[in-house]
């Protein structure tokens, strides 16, 4: 009951923090339009001291433009590297901060996160592919779903003297965190099955990405007492647009269904 409180007290936390982020969102926004304002103004009132009302004529001392115009790209230059400095410190707070909430809370009263691989779990992949897919409807990109499936886990738990599946499970998960780009999201998908989202991937790209998986499977296997027990299958789609999602998860389960039974070339 205690941990629960303190869960719930950290959530709240959590999401103060992320409102004060909001808000500074908007002060870096108003910081912005108050230098272009101030710049505007500054310009019009050293470039064009001398305005004639009566004729029009634009008039300037020339000797200072140069200092002018250098000055004024240098705090251009100087305001942009400001900007730039403090949306990249948002944007890598807003995501630890996430992380954390997800990690360390629960999100409408349901855990996202798989307590052996700390990876996000099936009820996770339900809210977040539906937003990859319709945002690949939006867009017009690419989505590709890979999934990879682990064969004789109580192999490697006999060979392991008994260690258990689970320290297998999590040693596989912290390598794919590892191998796939940070901007692929690995689900732990079943007992023994991970689905990895690529979102802006082609299918050309999934399979570089899958045999560059292989390859340091491979090279594990030569390290852990675990890995080399185990076999992979897996099996890669590509979403096509207006199509079910659900259509092609169960496409790919199948195909990886058929090549652990034997039934199909296993990769």
């Amino acid at each position: 009951m205690k941990g629960n409180m303190k869960i719930s007290t950290r959530a709240e936390e959590i999401q103060l923090q992320m409102q004060a982020l909001a808000s500074r969102d908007v002060q870096l926004w108003s910081i912005t339009l108050l230098i272009v304002i101030v710049l505007a103004s500054g310009f019009a009132a050293i470039v064009a001291p001398n305005l004639a009302w009566n004729t029009g004529a634009l008039k300037a001392e020339g000797r200072y433009l140069p200092q002018v115009f250098f000055g004024l790209i240098s705090l251009i230059l100087l305001f942009n590297l400001y900007v730039f400095t403090q949306k990249k410190m948002l944007a890598e707070t807003r995501k630890a901060l996430l992380q954390e909430l997800i990690f360390n809370g629960k999100v409408d009263g349901l855990s996202l996160v798989d307590p052996v691989t700390r990876l996000f779990n099936r009820r996770a992949l339900d809210q977040m592919l539906a937003k990859e897919v319709a945002r690949a409807n939006r867009l017009g990109s690419s989505l590709s779903l890979l999934l990879i499936d682990l064969n004789s886990l109580g192999n490697a738990t006999a060979e392991s003297n008994g260690t258990g599946d689970s320290n297998l499970l999590e040693e596989v998960a912290q390598l794919m965190t590892s191998t796939f780009r940070g901007a692929d999201t690995v689900f732990r998908y079943g007992e023994s099955e991970f689905l990895v989202v690529m979102p802006d991937t082609t299918e050309l790209q999934a399979e570089i990405a899958l045999q560059r998986f292989m390859r340091q499977m491979e090279l594990r296997k030569q390290e852990s007492p675990l890995i080399p027990a185990v076999g992979v299958n897996s099996a890669l789609g590509v979403y096509i647009i207006g199509a079910s999602i659900s259509d092609l998860l169960d496409s790919i389960h199948r195909r990886v269904f058929l090549k652990k039974h034997k039934l199909a070339p296993v990769f």
